[in-house]
């Protein structure tokens, strides 16, 4: 590896690109002070047409062509093998081919994730690579794993997530041994289906600091810092909480309207409101890494502003400097073992 790491960004991927792409790498350039550099990827004249609002001169980065964006729109698999010259797909192959020590997108999610498995390959002893969603809670953050990668999960995919959840959080967050939970209707070990019942087994046989079933409620009372469930209840559990931050908002905009006091009244709540709801916000966590794969790539929101862009970089260095992929694989071998 390099001493100075480069960190590959799809400047086509999200809403707002590459507006926001743009900007977000240029500020995660400057407030890293020339420690790694960044390889924008995509539309070369729209991005240097961006880069030029910004009136870039030393701390351009690299900009490589990619004419072809995968939208939100496009199924994941068949845009891979039809637009093999997207930002996605031309980003990733930096990465396998070494020219990057990091992917970085807020694109379709499912193209991300089928390009990091398929290019970069996985990590041995991992059935199959996850991804998945940081909730803040009454004691830290809680990472839900999986957010929506895998509908239909074996047990010893659930296993094999908590395994690399757990060591997501301990090298990341410092946490020496993260409390593990089996998402569950129920706290008893012979709640829910066969598949969770297993689960179950096969998480108190391991050596992760396993606490049991956790039910719903749980998540955000910090009962364990990583919750474990198949991608199609992770998902919705994620699509939940996102819509809540909104829902309140809205609600306390609707109070205000009602009469002159109650205005006053939402105007002093909204300054304690909005610190306590920057827990909640995407972009303080900038996007959550694909775990299992061969390399780091980072999954943001479609959504991302450029502070949320930069986050995502910054997030991408750290998972290259913590050398997490290193340990999933001894652990997961460990396990393999008996």
């Amino acid at each position: 590896m390099p001493t100075k790491l480069r960190i590959a960004v799809d400047a086509m991927g999200g809403d707002y690109a590459p507006q926001n792409t743009v900007a977000g790498a240029l500020e995660a350039l400057d407030q890293a002070k020339d420690r790694f550099s960044v390889i924008l990827v995509g539309r070369e004249e729209e991005i240097r047409e961006e880069l030029r609002k910004h009136h870039v001169n030393g701390r351009a980065p690299l900009v490589v062509q990619a004419p072809e964006v995968i939208t939100f729109e496009d199924s994941p698999t068949s845009a891979l093998k039809t637009k093999k010259q997207s930002s996605i797909v031309v980003g990733v192959t930096l990465h396998k081919e070494g020219k990057a020590d990091a992917f970085v997108s807020a694109g379709n999610t499912g193209a991300v994730l089928s390009a990091s498995t398929l290019i970069l390959g996985r990590l041995k002893g991992v059935g199959r690579p996850t991804i998945g969603a940081v909730f803040p809670t009454e004691g830290g953050i809680c990472l839900l794993l999986d957010a929506g990668a895998n509908v239909d999960c074996r047990p010893q995919h659930l296993l094999e997530f908590a395994v690399m959840g757990s060591i997501y959080i301990r090298q990341l967050c410092h946490e020496q041994n993260p409390t593990v939970g089996l998402l569950n209707i129920g706290e008893e070990a012979s709640k829910g289906g066969s598949q969770s019942q297993e689960a179950f087994q096969l998480l108190a046989r391991s050596k992760l600091n396993f606490i049991g079933n956790v039910e719903g409620r749980d998540i955000l009372k910090g009962k364990a810092q990583v919750v474990v469930c198949d991608g199609f209840v992770g998902n919705v559990v994620l699509k939940f909480g996102e819509s809540f931050v909104s829902m309140v908002r809205r609600r306390l905009v609707e109070y205000g309207r009602r009469s002159f006091w109650n205005k006053i009244r939402a105007r002093l709540a909204y300054g304690a409101l909005r610190k306590m709801m920057k827990d909640f916000d995407y972009q303080e966590y900038g996007g959550v890494p694909v775990l299992g794969v061969n390399g780091v790539c980072i999954i943001g929101h479609g959504q991302s502003t450029a502070k949320a862009v930069r986050n995502m970089i910054l997030r991408a260095e750290e998972m290259v400097l913590s050398n997490i992929n290193d340990q999933i694989q001894n652990e997961l071998q460990t396990i393999a073992r008996g």
